[in-house]
């Protein structure tokens, strides 16, 4: 016999409206501005898609994101480890100052951000000087960008990993060392595999963002084509210039794998899913 109260069961309507409103909604901020995108950077043909997406300043805009991005992530993917192992698995002083550091690239703008590294490393910055004397080039150049995006994205990794190993525990790797296991040996048999998931589910939203970055490395770039511009930076020069296909064309591609990172964001979460009910039982 059901237990359920009926005042607290929603009536078949109710759900349908907000099934149709939900899908409406999505409709109208998503579908609809992805379906714009295509449809503008295909306007002309395949052929002048085909040349947008070939010219030297765009594949420059592409090869400078993926550089970035590959860079990016491990750098991000090995901190985020880190410091989730450390906040999850050990009790220390600043700990909560930790954690709060982590968060601040969420609430910091992503245009401030980058001007906080042109203040550090700009010619008239803090250390501006000292860096040309030396011949050191940080920003409007590829060093800049590459900071700026790993200020932006370090706390997708750890974000994603500080809960699930906190709701592990200590229990394994404390069964471990007193086997005799090493710190290294601990963390590579035990830890790793029970965080797998969450680690390829952290990467993922971090490069997703590394790659759509736009704030944060539109400052410390200097909107140089063909040397510093990424892709979102060529979609905003493009659109200037009123090159709308090219524009969507490039933006076609970031969405395009904004739509790859959805499919496997999705597959993920069912892995990791079905690995939290397994090691449930």
């Amino acid at each position: 016999m059901s237990n359920a109260n009926p005042t607290t069961v929603e009536s078949p309507w109710a759900r349908r409206t907000l099934i149709g409103i939900g899908i409406l909604f999505l409709a109208l901020v998503l579908f609809l501005p992805l379906a714009m995108v295509f449809a503008g950077a295909l306007a002309r043909g395949w052929g002048v898609f085909v040349n947008a997406l070939t010219d030297p300043d765009a594949l420059a805009a592409i090869r400078l994101t993926l550089l970035v991005a590959a860079i990016a992530v491990p750098v991000n993917t090995v901190f985020g480890i880190a410091a989730s192992w450390a906040i999850a698995k050990f009790d220390f002083r600043g700990k909560s100052l930790l954690i709060s550091l982590i968060d601040l690239p969420f609430s910091v703008s992503p245009v401030v951000s980058g001007l906080i590294f042109v203040l550090l490393f700009g010619a008239q910055g803090w250390l501006g000087p000292w860096l040309t004397e030396h011949g050191v080039r940080i920003i409007f150049a590829v060093p800049g960008i590459v900071l700026a995006t790993v200020f932006v994205t370090f706390p997708f990794v750890a974000r994603e990993l500080i809960p699930l190993m906190a709701e592990q525990g200590r229990n394994d790797e404390e069964a471990a060392r007193s086997l005799g296991a090493s710190g290294w040996q601990t963390f590579w048999h035990v830890t790793l595999p029970n965080i797998r998931w969450g680690v390829l589910y952290g990467v993922l939203l971090c490069n997703a963002r590394a790659m759509g970055e736009f704030g944060a490395v539109s400052v410390v770039s200097g909107h140089i084509r063909g040397l510093t511009n990424t892709m979102p930076l060529h979609v905003e020069i493009l659109y200037n210039e009123y090159d709308f296909v090219g524009a969507f064309a490039v933006a076609s591609l970031l969405a395009s794998l904004a739509l790859v990172t959805l499919g496997v964001k999705t597959v993920l979460e069912w892995r990791f899913g079905i690995h939290r009910a397994g090691s449930a039982h």
